[in-house]
């Protein structure tokens, strides 16, 4: 969306369009985890059980539907594009996005996913959710690589925000469908590793 997670301050849309991460102009790179961390299968059928379809890109060349530009993921109708240098958090927001648009969004979809402040924050919430679900990957590594990419929260990390600051993003997943509580309280993905688009609100 025009709010990136990156950059929330909760309430508080910013007037200009952040930058962020290796777009700041490093000379290294971020130390995050990246697509070609991964098996390349395990995140294909990550992808696909929520009805997405991971289309690679050669290395150097420009990402379709990126709104922040290479390597950051991009996002056109169900088809998410990602380069072997993009990192998985971008993949996973991207992802997101998707999940927590309704079916007329999803079919228009391209480069910039939209919604409003709430659902930046509940897409933030729902990727480090569903980092657990990606094998080889994890939330406690998501928070590592949120934070080493700059995504700024009030309470300055990302687990920090997400156990202690995050209440309006988890209600809005569970007002979707998106997520549920489990027997024991606790937030977890509504449908397991099955497509989380099928919970979503018709």
């Amino acid at each position: 969306g025009d709010v990136l997670s990156a950059w929330i301050q909760r309430g508080e849309r910013q007037e200009q369009k952040p930058v962020r991460g290796e777009q700041k102009g490093r000379n290294v790179p971020p130390d995050v985890t990246r697509l070609r961390d991964l098996r390349l299968g395990d995140v294909r059928q990550f992808l696909a059980e929520r009805s997405l379809v991971l289309r690679q890109i050669a290395d150097g060349d420009d990402i379709p539907g990126s709104y922040w530009g290479a390597p950051e993921a991009g996002l056109i109708g169900n088809n998410l594009y990602a380069r072997r240098d993009t990192p998985i958090h971008s993949i996973l927001h991207t992802a997101c996005h998707w999940l927590c648009m309704n079916e007329e969004r999803r079919a228009a979809a391209h480069t910039n996913a939209g919604g409003d402040d709430v659902e930046e924050v509940a897409v933030c919430y729902l990727q480090c959710l569903l980092a657990d679900e990606l094998p080889g990957y994890s939330r406690r590594q998501a928070f590592v690589d949120m934070d080493l990419w700059e995504y700024s929260f009030r309470l300055g990390s990302a687990k920090s925000w997400f156990e202690s600051d995050a209440q309006d993003a988890a209600a809005w997943l569970v007002e979707r469908g998106i997520v549920v509580y489990d027997c024991s309280g606790v937030i977890c993905p509504a449908t397991g590793r099955r497509p989380l688009a099928a919970r979503l609100r018709a």
